[in-house]
């Protein structure tokens, strides 16, 4: 939204901004489990046909039920490394029987694919986004769908074999500009998405989509785990494209 992204200095688009508690999500082997939801809950986001997301306005546990008796999995905070504010992807809400609304999001934790449930009044009002990013590794080629209908297309570059971009279901969680070298081109944008192997870096390993000042390695198995695009198809698709846009790389 307008006066809301704010500038970031050079690598902060691989950052992480939310503090990691205990992977209540996560089985033994660290893979995500899908857990039982309540009756009754109600879904807010399908791809490519509605979206809803929310600026996270209050600090908040997210919880890996729908209730305060339950593990907290992650904190929510007011803002990203990047220094944008920080929003959540909602995928459903819940009412409980005391009346409290509660709302399931997309967490940028590691294992990718963590979800959690936090108390509807720690999110602002909900955004609509009719869009949907898909990253195919196989063909290294991002579609941007609007309402079913291709809207962008281009080559891209992925991780390395040993620095793999991860498979799974994200969101785009920030817009970022202004760069101090050209590595990172004109427009970057961060991710919930999390370097598999890379974890020892800062923030984790955060996974970004950004320009490049190496166009002709494009397309190709050449970055860290980051998504890169030659710098004028990321134009475009920053054109197209609001944060809060649910993101699959497969």
């Amino acid at each position: 939204m307008p006066g809301r992204w704010v500038a970031c200095p050079l690598l902060l688009v691989i950052l992480g901004a939310t503090s990691v508690l205990s992977p209540a999500v996560a089985d033994a082997r660290g893979k995500h489990r899908t857990l039982a939801y309540p009756e009754g809950t109600t879904v807010l986001t399908r791809p490519a046909k509605l979206s809803r997301w929310a600026f996270v306005e209050h600090r908040a546990f997210a919880r890996e039920r729908p209730s305060y008796r339950s593990k907290a999995v992650a904190r929510l905070r007011l803002q990203t490394s990047e220094y944008t504010d920080e929003i959540a992807l909602v995928l459903e809400e819940w009412r409980d029987p005391k009346g409290r609304l509660w709302a399931r999001v997309r967490l940028p934790i590691r294992p990718n694919g963590s979800t959690g449930w936090v108390r509807r009044g720690a999110l602002g009002n909900y955004r609509r986004v009719r869009t949907w990013l898909k990253i195919s590794r196989r063909h290294t080629e991002a579609v941007l769908r609007r309402g079913g209908k291709v809207v962008f297309r281009t080559r891209i570059g992925i991780g390395r074999s040993y620095w793999p971009t991860p498979r799974g279901q994200f969101y785009i969680r920030s817009r970022v500009a202004g760069f101090n070298s050209p590595v990172y081109g004109p427009i970057a944008f961060g991710t919930n998405a999390r370097s598999p192997v890379l974890t020892d870096w800062p923030g984790g390993g955060m996974i970004g989509i950004h320009g490049t000042n190496e166009p002709s390695l494009i397309p190709g198995r050449i970055s860290h785990g980051c998504i890169r695009m030659r710098n004028h198809r990321i134009r475009r698709l920053a054109r197209l494209m609001p944060v809060g846009t649910p993101l699959t790389i497969r």
